[in-house]
């Protein structure tokens, strides 16, 4: 098993769902060695703790801290004269013949919008799409996500010719690291989701890769939601602060990206 494998069944074992199962089944083995205290701690710990996850103000909370430092990144940056537009992977998942013949947009799909919007804009003469995937193939369907998301462009108006493909990264560190071996010390316009934005900056400062921020699909929006949506436990605040959660943990504690540019 690869590293990057390795971290992703990490980071899903350590977060709800899969943390309230592992947390049970401990408890239970716990319990069935004769160690009872512990093994109902560890339940009750871990179903205290998804519950907590589910409430929207605490995705929110989180969620904000992270998306404040990409307003502050979208308010002191250039807003024009860029080589390029660089959106990173995670606003399309890719097809996976024969399974699914054709991309899906995902939650994050606003990168590719905005993307779209900027170029027609005239603030760069092309566009980066990056991204991977496990299952890529020459000449086939869409199965990396830098060429779904340059068919998704070419379909919202942008120019086959002003798009450029990185298919070949599997995470943020790899986005950003390949397109600065693609564009140098060139300034670029660099488009993810605000909740990612402050670590892909982090990434890009120390992969010396001159980027400006402009983040899309804010989250921590509680004045646009009905009172039930904010004050009552919800699936959608637990993928909020799961969210949220993952990035201040990757913007305080990965310094990988420090030593791959290095």
């Amino acid at each position: 098993m690869n590293s990057f494998a390795f971290l992703k069944y990490l980071k899903v074992l350590l977060m709800p769902p899969a943390s309230l199962a592992v947390g049970t089944l401990l408890g239970l083995a716990l319990i069935a060695l004769g160690w009872r205290r512990l093994g109902w701690a560890a339940i009750l710990t871990a179903a205290v703790v998804t519950s907590i996850m589910c409430w929207p103000v605490v995705g929110d909370t989180l969620m904000g801290y992270v998306e404040d430092k990409a307003r502050l990144a979208e308010r002191t940056t250039p807003r024009c004269c860029f080589d390029a537009i660089v959106v990173l992977g995670g606003g399309i998942a890719p097809a996976v013949p024969p399974e699914r013949d054709f991309p899906s947009l995902t939650e994050s799909a606003d990168r590719i919008w905005i993307a779209a919007r900027l170029y027609k804009q005239g603030i760069a003469p092309r566009i980066i799409v990056s991204g991977g995937g496990f299952l890529s193939a020459n000449n086939g369907p869409a199965t990396t996500e830098a060429e779904a998301m340059r068919r998704f462009l070419v379909e919202l108006g942008v120019p086959d010719s002003a798009i450029v493909s990185e298919g070949s990264s599997n995470n943020t560190i790899e986005n950003i690291y390949n397109v600065q071996k693609m564009v140098g010390d060139h300034p670029v316009a660099l488009v993810t989701s605000a909740y990612h934005m402050p670590r892909a900056m982090r990434i890009a400062a120390a992969a010396k890769l001159n980027v400006s921020a402009f983040p899309v699909n804010y989250n921590a929006l509680r004045s646009t939601r009905p009172p039930w949506e904010n004050w009552l436990p919800t699936i959608e605040g637990l993928g909020e602060t799961i969210i949220g959660l993952q990035e201040i943990v990757g913007l305080w504690l990965d310094w990988r990206g420090g030593e791959i540019a290095r």
